[in-house]
C-alpha cells in the first residue's frame, strides 16, 4: 500500500482537492506552495555508514550526522561503494529517525530492537548504525521477495548482530514484552511519496486510505504489545492522513504511552497539531519528501537484559575467523552457519521458537559440496579478521568488472581470496590457475547498461572512461 510498482496508468497531477482541503483546514498546510514542490524534482540524499571509509560531499541534512542531499542523481549502481555499504541512498525525511532516537534516552543501553515491517532496509541500517554494537536487531519483513533485498542492504552494511525474521501479527503476539525498541514504518496511503512515485498518486483514493488505517491499528497493538517496560515504539509513515498517524498515537496514549519528541521540531520540520502528536515533514519546507514520525514510551521501569553468557555454547573452526571468536555464537541453519553474540544466545532461542527466523544472525560460512566455504555476507562483515584471507585490492575498473560477475584475469591463482577495493571488502573469488572464478552473488550483479549519467564526486574513473564492459 503506498509502495506498489508503478503501473500502466498516466500519472495525475496536483493535490486530490479532498486531500488538499484536509491539508488546508485541520493542519494549515499552504498546499500552493505544496503543489509547487510536488511538481519539482525530488532531491537526492544519502547516509554513509560510520563504520566504513564513506564518500562526504553535497549538503549536510540537519536532523543527521551522517546524511548528504546531492544536487542531482549520480549513477549511483556504477559506485564500488554502494555495493560494499560505505552508503544507502535514503530520503532525507525519512533519516528524522536519528534524531528520535537521540533524545529517546536509548543510546548508551545494550538493547534489543524490532524492525517490524524492515524491508527494504533503510530504517533497518540507520537503525543498526545507532544502537550500541553489542545490542541485536532483529529486521522482519513478511514479503520474500522484499525480505531478499532487506538480507543484501543488511549483509552489506557489515554490522554485526542482526537477525533477519519473516513473523506476520501472530508470530509476534506470542513475544509480549520483549522489545526495548521497535520501529514500525507502516505500510500508508503513500501521499508522501507523490513526487518520488507519481504512481502513489495515481493510485491513491480515500478508501485506500482507509484500509491502510486498519492495517496500521493491527501493526501499532501487535508493536506495542511486543515492547518491554520502559522501551520505546517509533512509528512512521510516507502519508499525511491523520488516520494513519496521529490517530494511532492518540489511540496509545489512551493506554498510557508518554510522547517523547520536542515539541520544538528540527527546522522545517513542522510538529503535529496537539503537542506529543508527533513531526512532519512537507517538500516545500525541506529538501525531503513527506513523511510523519512519533515516538511513545511504554509505562514501567526499564531493566537491563540477562548479559550473562550460557553454558552451552558453540564450537566451530570458522570461529577463529571473526574478531572476537570467543564472543560470537555459531549457529548452523539450513546448511548455514551464522554468527550472534553470544550474550543473546537465549534471546534467539525464544525468538526462534515464536517466529520463522530467516537468518540467525550474520552468515559467515555456506556448503560447496562437503567443504564448508565462506558466505558472501561475511567478505562484506565487519566480524571478520582482516588477516584471516588473502586479499586482492581490485582498482574501480576491476572491481565493477566484478560486481557485473566477470571473471578476472591471474597469473596464478590458487585459493579463496577476498575481493577489496580501496580499503572496502566486496566478496570472494577463488583462484582457477590463469582466472579468479567470481563469487558475487548472482542477484546481486549489476546488469545496467553502460552509466549516460554523470558517475558520483567521489569517483576514481571520470565519466565515459570506465572500460570495464
Amino acid at each position: 500500500m503506498g509502495r506498489t510498482k508503478p503501473g500502466t496508468a498516466p500519472p495525475r497531477t496536483g493535490l486530490p482537492e479532498e486531500l488538499a482541503l484536509r491539508l488546508r483546514t485541520d493542519h494549515g498546510v499552504d498546499t500552493t506552495a505544496l503543489d509547487l514542490a510536488l511538481a519539482a524534482s525530488s532531491p537526492v540524499s544519502f547516509r554513509t555508514n560510520p563504520l566504513k571509509p564513506s564518500p562526504a560531499c553535497g549538503t549536510p541534512v540537519p536532523w543527521c550526522g551522517v546524511g548528504h542531499v546531492l544536487p542531482d542523481r549520480p549513477a549511483f549502481t556504477f559506485d564500488p561503494f554502494l555495493h560494499a555499504g560505505a552508503y544507502y541512498v535514503q530520503e532525507a525525511s525519512s533519516m528524522l529517525l536519528e534524531e528520535a532516537f537521540r533524545v529517546c534516552g536509548l543510546t548508551d543501553r545494550t538493547v534489543l530492537a524490532l524492525d517490524l515491517c524492515a524491508a527494504p532496509g533503510g530504517k533497518s541500517t540507520h537503525l543498526r548504525s545507532l544502537l550500541t554494537p553489542a545490542s541485536l536487531l532483529v529486521a522482519n519483513e513478511v514479503d520474500g521477495q522484499r525480505r531478499s533485498v532487506l538480507q543484501e542492504n543488511l549483509w552489506k552494511w557489515g554490522h554485526g548482530n542482526v537477525v533477519v525474521t519473516a513473523g506476520n501479527n501472530n508470530h509476534f503476539h506470542c513475544l509480549p514484552g520483549t522489545f526495548d525498541v521497535v520501529v514500525l514504518d507502516a505500510p500508508c496511503s503513500g501521499e508522501g511519496m507523490f513526487r518520488k512515485d507519481p504512481h502513489a498518486l495515481t493510485q491513491w483514493s480515500p478508501g485506500l486510505v482507509q484500509q491502510c488505517a486498519r492495517v496500521q491499528r493491527d501493526l501499532v497493538d501487535v508493536a506495542w504489545r511486543s515492547l518491554r517496560p520502559g522501551g520505546v515504539l517509533f512509528y512512521s509513515t510516507c502519508t499525511w492522513e491523520e488516520c494513519e498517524n496521529e490517530d494511532h498515537v492518540r489511540h496509545l496514549l489512551e493506554q498510557g504511552a508518554e510522547s517523547i519528541l520536542p515539541t520544538a521540531a528540527p527546522l522545517g520540520v513542522v510538529t503535529s497539531g496537539a503537542p506529543g502528536l508527533g513531526w512532519r515533514c512537507y517538500p516545500h519546507l525541506i529538501q525531503g519528501e513527506g513523511f510523519y514520525l512519533s515516538a511513545l514510551r511504554k509505562p514501567g521501569p526499564w531493566t537491563p537484559h540477562d548479559a550473562s553468557i550460557p553454558a552451552r555454547r558453540s564450537s566451530s573452526p570458522w570461529s577463529e575467523h571473526l574478531v572476537d571468536p570467543n564472543g560470537s555464537h555459531l549457529t548452523e541453519h539450513k546448511t548455514i552457519l551464522h554468527a550472534v553474540d553470544v550474550r543473546w544466545q537465549r534471546s534467539l532461542d525464544a525468538l526462534m521458537a515464536a517466529v520463522p527466523v530467516v537468518s540467525p544472525g550474520i552468515p559467515i560460512a555456506q556448503p560447496k559440496g562437503p567443504v564448508l566455504h565462506p558466505h558472501p555476507a561475511l567478505a562484506l562483515s565487519l566480524l571478520l579478521r582482516q588477516d584471516a584471507f588473502p586479499e586482492l585490492d581490485l582498482d574501480e575498473p576491476s572491481a565493477i568488472r566484478y560486481l557485473k560477475g566477470e571473471a578476472l584475469p591471474a597469473l596464478d591463482a590458487r585459493g579463496t581470496t577476498r575481493v577489496v577495493h580501496r580499503g572496502l571488502g566486496l566478496g570472494w573469488m577463488q583462484g582457477a590457475g590463469r582466472r579468479w572464478n567470481n563469487q558475487w552473488p548472482s542477484a546481486w550483479r549489476i546488469r545496467a547498461a553502460h552509466p549516460s549519467v554523470t558517475r558520483v564526486s567521489w569517483s576514481s574513473i571520470p565519466t565515459g572512461q570506465d572500460n570495464s564492459e
